[in-house]
């Protein structure tokens, strides 16, 4: 079947599945279990009007217990067997993770990433959204910054390793390093500070993301606050930190937290440049090594950093949802 037929045909049906389930499910509420007729008329209704709204959300509430839900239930059950899937061993793979080195640097990289990505980040497109405001060609500066956030993190990271190449004509650290006479090193190699410059690149690809949100935030504060705080006295740095970055630290705090999420979730970057190797592992690369051949172990550690996700993202609907009050 042609993938052009396939995906008219899923639409049609898809679409035409939801008319028609909302249309039935209606006539038979209204028609069948709680008919509008009889000594009971109003009671029928008002119990229809009560029980429709949980019609209406019973294919999305289906969708995410069968596509969320069952998947987390599922891999949990799964990360309490060995590698055959066969013996039910308990927590057996989470006390051989957390007695596992390689584990534990991986855990100490995540904190790392969570603590300078998202402040790297967010800083540097605050700073920018500041800036750009306040030049002609600040639409054009926008775009150029923007655009890492339109490659995908194995291109960006391709990219970067010309940058961090250990040839002096290619990486652009050991070249100016070969111009000063010092020792040409292989800067992917240098432990601890070799996921500094793995987290160089998501930070170079999220500024975008935040300058852009950070700058629509700025752009709505009220004028007359900063006019009257210029009227008093205000010095620029006083007028942006007292004034402007205090209006917008609901948006700082979204921005900071949806790059924390997915800084959890990365591994592209760190597959792609080094494989783990040289004390890169993160927690999402660690659950790869195990992916083909110990499904048990790698259960367990997606588990693991589904355990860390989850506060991010309830703290975050929360800051959300007082934003919108």
């Amino acid at each position: 079947m042609s993938p052009v037929f396939q995906g008219m045909l899923t639409i049609i049906i898809g679409v035409g599945g939801c008319v028609g389930y909302f249309y039935f499910s209606n006539m038979l509420l209204d028609k069948v279990i709680f008919p509008a007729k009889g000594p009971n008329t109003g009671r029928n209704i008002n119990r229809a009007n009560q029980v429709r709204p949980w019609l209406f959300l019973f294919p999305a509430m289906f969708a995410l217990g069968l596509y969320l839900a069952y998947p987390v239930v599922g891999s949990f059950w799964r990360s309490l067997f060995d590698r055959s899937g066969a013996n039910f061993i308990g927590l057996g793979n989470y006390i051989d993770l957390f007695s596992e080195g390689t584990f534990r640097t991986a855990v100490i990289n995540n904190l790392l990433w969570v603590l300078f990505v998202p402040a790297m980040a967010t800083f540097l497109g605050l700073l920018v959204a500041q800036l750009t405001d306040r030049l002609s060609w600040g639409n054009i500066a926008k775009s150029l910054i923007f655009m890492p956030m339109a490659i995908s993190f194995v291109g960006a990271s391709l990219i970067w390793k010309f940058v961090y190449s250990a040839n002096p004509d290619i990486g652009i650290i050991n070249s100016i390093r070969d111009a000063m006479g010092l020792a040409v090193l292989d800067p992917l190699q240098v432990r601890f500070w070799n996921n500094f410059f793995l987290m160089f690149i998501l930070v170079w690809i999220q500024t975008g993301f935040a300058m852009v949100i950070l700058s629509a935030a700025l752009r709505g504060i009220p004028e007359e606050t900063i006019e009257a705080a210029i009227i008093d006295g205000a010095n620029p740095f006083q007028v942006f930190f007292k004034i402007k970055v205090p209006q917008i630290m609901g948006t700082i705090v979204v921005v900071w937290t949806t790059i924390t999420i997915l800084v959890l979730k990365v591994f592209d970057i760190v597959y792609t440049m080094t494989g783990g190797n040289f004390g890169t592992h993160i927690l999402p690369s660690y659950m790869m090594t195990y992916m083909f051949r110990d499904d048990g172990r790698a259960t367990a550690v997606a588990f693991v950093i589904m355990l860390l996700v989850l506060p991010v993202m309830i703290w975050n609907i929360r800051q959300a949802r007082n934003e919108m009050r």
